[in-house]
């Protein structure tokens, strides 16, 4: 394959020596490499400023980062077999982790598979495409996937806001096999129904499954509110696990009715009620109500999208958890995560505690918890490492 050449500035492969895989805009000699040269999705060798081959890249010119490395041998490309490759490693790793096929197949960059996430659901793949040097390969991401997991679906859920940046079109639709809207999936020993079509990203969030799994030595008879419970990944495993009531609150009017049938689908509907609405406004009406809870989740969506959002964002992460403090009983277990990027785990520690301190309450974090091995973390990277739980209990000061 012959590719043009990205030429970086003096110092600039660093970084890339040290294992990151992106590169700036910045950090692009922008002499000897225009970046309104090269085509969104190409394919380039990538030199130092001496001239040094150290890989190859997918071009993102439009984007920030304008980069993303495909190997770090000089003249290796995406094709078909680098594809079922890095497939292979990548299956190999949850072969490992799980004993039935339930997870995330591909996490992006840290497969080195830049811009492609697969979440499996047994025999049914949900794949999203979220660069135009994968688009490009869409074909050949089908033939792999086919030959290596023996499918009955592939669906194309490729609407996601990142798009937007590669100029790539929004759309939805059955890649090969049978058409469907729903999967089954089976986590810490519980069943779920998940909306792959019309529910959020792939339909469900995997990223949590050790986290769940950890509520089963704390919810047995206990009162649980499950605040943004999409379809109930939180708040049906609690329930199956032993608590005696689950409250079940999000906007959504389909994540609720999946709620419903992910409740019978584990014989615990009795157990679960689900209450549609603003969780902010259903918090304070709770509150107004009288009503306790002996441990709260609070799992919302990304408060932080962006990095000028910071500020405004760890004031909501604080204000939540301090509301979800407030419905607690004496001696309650607040289950507080973020999936935001740009939230560490110290400005969580930090929102919660502030929370606790307005409320005079004494808090103790018993446990801790981060992203599944189905979603590896590079450590040269730290923005692959976005997902953080706390287990907290509240108690009154003393």
């Amino acid at each position: 394959m012959t590719a043009q050449v990205l030429k970086l500035n003096k110092g600039a492969e660093k970084r890339l020596k040290q294992g990151h895989l992106w590169i700036y805009s910045n950090e692009i000699d922008t002499k000897e490499s225009p970046i309104k040269s090269f085509q969104s999705g190409e394919q380039v060798s990538v030199l130092t400023h001496q001239g040094k081959d150290i890989g190859t890249a997918f071009m993102s010119p439009s984007s920030l980062i304008a980069g993303r490395m495909i190997s770090r041998q000089a003249k290796q490309f995406m094709d078909q077999s680098l594809i079922t490759h890095r497939l292979n490693i990548a299956l190999s790793l949850r072969n490992m982790a799980f004993d039935k096929p339930y997870y995330r197949l591909v996490f992006g960059d840290s497969d080195m598979l830049p811009g492609l996430v697969v979440d499996r659901f047994g025999d049914v793949l949900v794949v999203q495409i979220s660069s135009a040097g994968m688009e490009g390969l869409k074909t050949e991401i089908v033939a792999s996937l086919e030959k290596l997991c023996k499918t009955r679906t592939i669906l194309f859920k490729n609407n996601g806001k990142m798009r937007v940046l590669e100029e790539l079109d929004s759309y939805v639709e059955i890649a090969s096999g049978e058409e469907l809207k729903e999967a089954i999936l089976e986590e810490n020993g519980v069943q779920f129904i998940a909306p792959i079509v019309e529910g959020q990203k792939t339909g469900w969030f995997y990223d949590h499954r050790m986290n769940r799994a950890r509520l089963k030595d704390y919810v047995k008879g206990k009162r649980v509110l499950d605040l943004y419970s999409y379809v109930g990944g939180w708040g049906i495993q609690a329930a199956a696990f032993g608590a005696s009531s689950v409250t079940c609150v999000d906007s959504s009017v389909l994540a609720l009715e999946y709620v419903s049938k992910n409740a019978a689908l584990n014989d615990v509907t009795e157990k679960v009620i689900c209450l549609e609405g603003d969780v902010i406004d259903v918090c304070r009406q709770l509150k107004e109500e009288g009503e306790k809870f002996d441990i709260v989740i609070v799992d919302p969506p990304a408060f932080i999208p962006r990095r000028k959002d910071q500020k405004m964002g760890e004031v909501a992460y604080q204000r939540l958890n301090q509301l979800a403090m407030r419905l607690l009983e004496r001696d309650g277990l607040l289950v507080s995560a973020s999936c935001s990027m740009h939230l560490s785990r110290d400005a969580l520690m930090k929102a919660i505690n502030m929370g606790g301190q307005t409320l005079e309450k004494r808090l103790q974090v018993i446990e801790q918890g981060g992203q599944g091995p189905d979603h590896p973390v590079i450590p040269a990277i730290p923005e692959t490492e976005y997902l953080k739980s706390l287990f907290v209990r509240v108690l009154p000061v003393s």
